[in-house]
């Protein structure tokens, strides 16, 4: 944790000149890009899978006829089929696991008093009038429309507007690719995928707002990535 400190503190140096009293959220907005940076090649994969997958999309249709009245033959022939053509169906999850640890780091260095044997010094830094310590409901408590709560409201309205464009493209996915019924686990997949996104809300409305920073940074970056490898 103090060594993950540092970097924040070295990143709000950095970027002191340029942003003042926020430089702390900017290194947040900064490392969160960084991080997203890192994992793009994992993203390029799974949007190539994706485009795999969509191109065996009629073999699996074929396969589905042969095999309707044998469900486990018609799994292990689709499974087959995408071990044959070396696509994973779930390779397009690994880019979001891998960023959880950032997520919770930048949670857990947000919500202690203390790094290592010293006070953390981090929970004095704010974005306008929020703490990046603070959540929405300390933003509520201090009136409606306040400087605090207008932050929040800022991201609510992206996170709320990056998840709307991104439930239309799952379902527009979903309609134009129909579920893969061989493989495990993916009508489930297929049915809450669309809904996922907003989630988002709920994550921004309950975690401390520099981790909050990191859920809308992240989330945004993901929907240009989309469109762009789309």
């Amino acid at each position: 944790m103090s060594v993950f400190a540092r970097l924040v503190e070295q990143l709000a140096d950095l970027l002191q000149p340029f942003c003042h009293a926020s430089a702390t959220a900017a290194a947040i907005v900064l490392f969160t890009a960084l991080v997203r940076l890192a994992t793009h090649p994992l993203a390029r994969a799974a949007a190539r899978g994706q485009r795999a997958r969509t191109a065996l999309q009629p073999r699996i249709t074929e396969l589905r006829e042969k095999h309707a009245r044998d469900p486990e033959r018609l799994q292990r022939a689709v499974l087959e089929l995408h071990s044959e053509a070396k696509v994973s169906p779930f390779s397009g999850l690994l880019p979001g696991l891998l960023q959880l640890p950032a997520f919770f780091l930048l949670y857990h260095l947000f919500s202690n008093a203390t790094i290592g044997d010293g006070p953390n010094t981090l929970l004095d830094h704010d974005l306008l009038a929020a703490p990046l310590a603070g959540h929405w409901t300390d933003a509520l408590s201090g009136g409606i429309l306040g400087g605090a709560d207008l932050v929040y409201l800022a991201l609510f309205a992206v996170v709320a507007a990056v998840a709307t464009v991104n439930f239309r493209r799952t379902r527009r996915a979903a309609a134009e690719n129909p579920v893969q019924t061989g493989v495990p686990g993916q009508g489930a997949v297929g049915k809450v995928a669309p809904f996922l996104s907003f989630l988002t809300l709920v994550t921004v409305a309950v975690v401390p707002l520099a981790a909050a920073l990191y859920v809308v940074t992240s989330s945004t970056w993901s929907a240009v990535e989309r469109a762009v490898l789309s």
